[in-house]
């Protein structure tokens, strides 16, 4: 065998240990470590910021045709932050989300379609306060690759429109418009291929 040869054995090994062989179907789970859940909704005038802290999610792919993904997460509601205690508490009570009775957003995906180079509209049924409803996530993929300490990761963008109302998460009357109907959400995600 020649240095050539040595050196590219060499190297082939390298990388077969840095990228996986790709299976037809991949599993990832989401790391919350080095993901997020936001949201911002008006208040008056201004936009109010708020986050989940607390939620998983598995997502399924095959890359060579990603329009038969899947993926499911789960939120905790009580894991809210809008940066006020007593926001948060408000929040979280009958008027709003209702934690006490239903602690957990859930979503899960039906179908993908893909609208772009790396871009992909991910239909799935997402339940908030008891009610479910079919919602159009706009998905975009960032890429897969390795990680740090010997992760595989797959790294994606997420956001969504939704309204407040169509999940019976009111507020109480009083407010009037105060609050706005449209939740934009923005979701970031960093998911680690599964051993």
């Amino acid at each position: 065998m020649t240095k050539l040869h040595r050196l590219l054995f060499v190297s082939s090994l390298a990388l077969g240990l840095l990228v996986p062989a790709r299976a037809a179907v991949e599993t990832y789970n989401i790391d919350p470590v080095h993901s997020s859940v936001g949201f911002s909704i008006r208040h008056v005038f201004s936009k109010i910021p708020g986050s989940f802290t607390k939620f998983s999610g598995t997502l399924v792919v095959d890359r060579a045709d990603l329009e038969k993904s899947s993926v499911e997460a789960v939120i905790e509601i009580k894991s809210l932050d809008t940066r006020s205690a007593k926001r948060d508490a408000d929040v979280q009570g009958a008027d709003y989300f209702d934690s006490a009775k239903h602690p957990t957003i859930t979503f899960k995906s039906t179908s993908w379609k893909k609208t772009g180079a790396d871009t992909y509209d991910v239909t799935g049924n997402l339940t908030i306060k008891g009610v479910t409803k079919p919602v159009v996530l706009q998905a975009k993929l960032l890429g897969f690759g390795p990680g740090l300490m010997g992760a595989y990761v797959s790294g994606w963008e997420v956001t969504t429109t939704l309204k407040r109302h169509d999940f019976g998460v009111n507020g109480p009357a009083w407010l009037g418009t105060a609050i706005g109907e449209e939740v934009a959400v923005t979701i970031g995600i960093e998911a680690d291929l599964k051993k």
